[in-house]
């Protein structure tokens, strides 16, 4: 029972913890019970701690439902940037990093060199 119409897997607005069991059952077109029992004999099986660490991983990487389905390709596409601007956001941090960490490098180049030692002395 889909009310929307992106691709993909989305977690719903409505699961019970995070929405990742509802979301897989809409994806899947499954039963919500049979995929939250399969959920927890994983967790149980599996051990707890590596079966929630999954659960939260899942949760963290499926993007959420969108609140209302899109019109136009172009509302669609609105929605994809907004759910993807985490991954927009750690590309736009890692430039960063690696740019300060380039002028870090060079300023010690500068600072550690023998001419910086003589002109400190000298001048």
């Amino acid at each position: 029972m889909r009310t929307y119409d992106y691709r993909g897997i989305h977690r719903s607005r409505h699961g019970v913890v995070f929405g990742v069991c509802r979301g897989l059952a809409n994806h899947l077109d499954f039963s919500l019970f049979w995929v939250r029992v399969t959920a927890a004999s994983l967790i149980l099986f599996t051990g707890v701690w590596p079966g929630v660490v999954l659960y939260i991983l899942a949760a963290l990487l499926m993007k959420p439902e969108p609140v209302l389905p899109a019109a136009s390709a172009g509302e669609r596409e609105l929605c994809d940037r907004y759910a993807d601007a985490r991954h927009d956001a750690a590309q736009r941090l890692r430039r960063r990093y690696d740019h300060l960490d380039d002028r870090i490098r060079r300023m010690e180049d500068v600072v550690t060199s023998r001419e910086f030692d003589w002109d400190r002395r000298l001048g």
